[in-house]
Protein backbone atom coordinates (compact mmCIF):
# COMPACT_ATOMS: atom_id res chain seq x y z
CA UNK A 1 0.00 0.00 0.00
CA UNK A 2 2.25 2.47 0.92
CA UNK A 3 4.55 1.74 -2.22
CA UNK A 4 1.06 2.43 -4.09
CA UNK A 5 0.49 5.84 -2.43
CA UNK A 6 4.60 6.78 -2.98
CA UNK A 7 4.14 6.12 -6.99
CA UNK A 8 1.60 8.64 -7.12
CA UNK A 9 3.44 11.15 -5.81
CA UNK A 10 4.98 13.01 -9.50
CA UNK A 11 8.57 13.08 -9.95
CA UNK A 12 8.45 16.56 -10.96
CA UNK A 13 6.15 19.56 -10.48
CA UNK A 14 7.86 22.57 -11.46
CA UNK A 15 5.95 26.13 -12.76
CA UNK A 16 5.90 26.62 -16.66
CA UNK A 17 7.83 29.57 -17.48
CA UNK A 18 10.36 31.57 -15.66
CA UNK A 19 13.69 31.23 -13.23
CA UNK A 20 12.90 30.01 -9.59
CA UNK A 21 13.81 28.35 -6.90
CA UNK A 22 13.43 24.01 -6.72
CA UNK A 23 14.17 21.92 -3.83
CA UNK A 24 15.18 18.58 -4.10
CA UNK A 25 13.13 16.22 -1.53
CA UNK A 26 13.52 12.42 -0.69
CA UNK A 27 9.64 11.03 0.35
CA UNK A 28 9.26 8.01 2.20
CA UNK A 29 6.38 5.64 2.39
CA UNK A 30 6.91 3.05 5.31
CA UNK A 31 9.77 0.29 5.47
CA UNK A 32 12.60 1.15 3.37
CA UNK A 33 10.50 2.68 0.16
CA UNK A 34 11.44 6.27 -0.64
CA UNK A 35 12.04 8.15 -4.04
CA UNK A 36 13.54 11.85 -5.10
CA UNK A 37 11.00 14.08 -6.52
CA UNK A 38 11.69 17.85 -7.34
CA UNK A 39 9.38 20.75 -6.77
CA UNK A 40 9.98 24.57 -8.09
CA UNK A 41 7.38 27.31 -8.00
CA UNK A 42 8.08 31.18 -8.43
CA UNK A 43 5.92 31.73 -5.62
CA UNK A 44 8.28 30.76 -3.01
CA UNK A 45 10.43 33.52 -1.41
CA UNK A 46 12.62 31.03 0.27
CA UNK A 47 13.35 27.46 0.00
CA UNK A 48 11.93 26.23 2.96
CA UNK A 49 8.13 27.58 1.41
CA UNK A 50 8.26 24.99 -1.13
CA UNK A 51 9.77 22.37 1.90
CA UNK A 52 7.25 23.19 3.90
CA UNK A 53 4.00 23.14 1.31
CA UNK A 54 5.33 19.78 0.08
CA UNK A 55 5.78 18.04 3.28
CA UNK A 56 2.36 19.44 4.51
CA UNK A 57 0.99 17.93 0.94
CA UNK A 58 2.36 14.58 1.20
CA UNK A 59 1.90 14.07 5.34
CA UNK A 60 -1.86 14.18 4.61
CA UNK A 61 -1.40 10.66 2.20
CA UNK A 62 1.16 9.38 5.04
CA UNK A 63 4.30 9.80 3.40
CA UNK A 64 7.37 11.77 5.17
CA UNK A 65 10.19 13.43 3.84
CA UNK A 66 13.09 14.89 3.77
CA UNK A 67 14.95 17.97 1.91
CA UNK A 68 18.05 17.01 0.50
CA UNK A 69 19.20 20.68 -0.77
CA UNK A 70 18.02 23.57 -3.15
CA UNK A 71 19.26 25.75 -6.25
CA UNK A 72 16.88 27.57 -9.02
CA UNK A 73 15.47 26.32 -12.33
CA UNK A 74 15.52 28.29 -15.57
CA UNK A 75 12.85 27.50 -17.29
CA UNK A 76 12.17 28.73 -20.88
CA UNK A 77 9.48 26.22 -22.91
CA UNK A 78 9.60 28.25 -25.97
CA UNK A 79 13.62 27.26 -26.49
CA UNK A 80 12.34 23.51 -24.55
CA UNK A 81 15.37 24.47 -22.34
CA UNK A 82 15.66 24.15 -18.37
CA UNK A 83 18.77 25.30 -17.19
CA UNK A 84 19.82 24.00 -13.08
CA UNK A 85 22.15 25.85 -11.05
CA UNK A 86 22.86 27.72 -7.70
CA UNK A 87 22.06 26.48 -4.28
CA UNK A 88 19.72 26.97 -0.98
CA UNK A 89 21.16 28.99 1.65
CA UNK A 90 19.12 26.96 4.15
CA UNK A 91 19.33 23.77 2.85
CA UNK A 92 22.89 23.32 0.85
CA UNK A 93 22.59 22.49 -2.97
CA UNK A 94 21.14 19.49 -4.52
CA UNK A 95 22.45 17.09 -6.52
CA UNK A 96 21.95 18.97 -9.35
CA UNK A 97 22.67 15.59 -11.29
CA UNK A 98 19.85 13.92 -9.88
CA UNK A 99 17.72 16.86 -10.22
CA UNK A 100 18.51 17.01 -14.04
CA UNK A 101 17.53 13.56 -14.68
CA UNK A 102 14.33 13.54 -12.80
CA UNK A 103 13.36 16.65 -15.73
CA UNK A 104 14.62 14.74 -18.60
CA UNK A 105 12.23 12.06 -17.64
CA UNK A 106 9.98 14.41 -17.25
CA UNK A 107 10.74 16.91 -20.22
CA UNK A 108 12.77 14.28 -22.66
CA UNK A 109 12.54 16.75 -25.39
CA UNK A 110 14.03 19.04 -24.13
CA UNK A 111 17.67 20.40 -23.72
CA UNK A 112 18.41 20.29 -19.73
CA UNK A 113 21.77 21.55 -18.39
CA UNK A 114 23.31 22.28 -14.94
CA UNK A 115 25.67 23.83 -13.41
CA UNK A 116 27.16 24.60 -10.05
CA UNK A 117 27.50 28.67 -10.26
CA UNK A 118 25.81 31.04 -9.83
CA UNK A 119 23.15 31.93 -7.42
Amino acid sequence: MAGEVLSRVPDVQIDGDGVFKYVLVRVRGAGALAKDVVRGHGWAEYHADLFERTAEELARHGLSCECLGGGRLSHRPEERKIHVYGYSVGFGRADHAVTTEKLQAEYPDYEITWADEGY
